[in-house]
Formats: C-alpha cells, structure tokens, sequence
C-alpha cells in the first residue's frame, strides 16, 4: 500500500475510502511540482490511519481486560 501512495497518491486515498481528500490529491498531483507533495500527504496519511487503528485496537484491549 506505501507503493501505491508513492506511485498513484490519489489511488491511495480512494483504497481506504476517503473520496474528498482523494479527489483533492488528484488535482494536486496534476501538476508535475504537486506529485511529490501529494506523495508525501498519501504516505503520512496511510501511517496516520495505521496508528489510529492500532490505538483503537489497544483501547478495545484495555477496556475488556477491565471488564473481566
């Protein structure tokens, strides 16, 4: 997937079901100084969502251990 947000940023954006951000990044990529922006916004964003899912799974960790 970090491929794809280096190579097609925008792809990238769709995959994970933001469209907005997506459509914005294509027009970004467009131009040739705008590529290696839209690149570096795809891969951060991707490490983003990878966090945030690994923190969500944590959370749910710690509150059933609790519950027990």
């Amino acid at each position: 997937m970090i491929l794809i947000a280096i190579l097609i940023p925008w792809l990238s954006f769709f995959l994970r079901g933001k469209i907005f951000s997506g459509l914005l990044c294509l027009i970004l990529q467009i131009t040739l100084i705008g590529w290696l922006p839209a690149a570096i916004w795809a891969v951060i964003s991707r490490n983003n969502a990878k966090i945030d899912e690994r923190l969500k799974r944590m959370e749910k960790n710690i509150i059933t251990s609790q519950s027990k």
